[in-house]
């Protein structure tokens, strides 16, 4: 299976994303869609996993769940909004990767892409840093990979040029 993989959109899923994304066999959204527009726009492109963000408004909240426990292609995936990094983990998504042991934990929120694997629980934290134009990231990212018999591999970085951010205020 070819994952495309993005978080806080906040309201935007632009050419350069849809670009990235055209030979993935599905994308999966780790929260702050911005409205169910952008997830019905996702969805329409290409099937849509995704959980809803602490941005994101009860239109959203009725389609999409806190969290998601999928198989894909022989991993057991956690996906959450908020969720930390290993050692720092948010107190609710370490209770559901204690309880699940997933062998992928994805999460967004941060706005910092990051993969690390957490030894201590034999998974690997995926988060796909920032999709969207607002916050204080300056470079727009997401990522692909695949998921074969139960490996990850072939996982490339999505960077847009830097911008200049949309705060809240303005």
């Amino acid at each position: 299976m070819y994952i495309g993989l993005l978080s806080d959109t906040h309201g935007i899923f632009d050419k350069p994303f849809r670009d990235f994304f055209e030979p993935v066999d599905e994308i999966w959204h780790a929260g702050d869609f911005g409205s169910i527009r952008v997830a019905d726009e996702i969805a329409a492109f290409k099937p849509l996993k995704g959980v809803f963000g602490n941005c994101d408004g009860a239109d959203v909240r009725l389609d999409f769940r806190q969290y998601l426990l999928f198989d894909c292609s022989g991993m057991k995936v956690l996906m959450t909004h908020i969720g930390g990094y290993p050692g720092r983990y948010d107190p609710r998504a370490r209770a559901l990767i204690d309880e699940y042991r997933p062998d992928i934990f994805v999460c967004g929120h941060s706005h910092i892409l990051k993969v690390v694997n957490d030894t201590k629980r034999n998974m690997l934290v995926i988060n796909p840093g920032a999709a969207g134009l607002q916050g204080f990231h300056v470079v727009r990212t997401a990522l692909r990979f695949r998921i074969e018999n139960g490996d990850i591999k072939d996982m490339e970085v999505f960077e847009t040029e830097k911008f200049r951010p949309v705060k809240a205020t303005e």
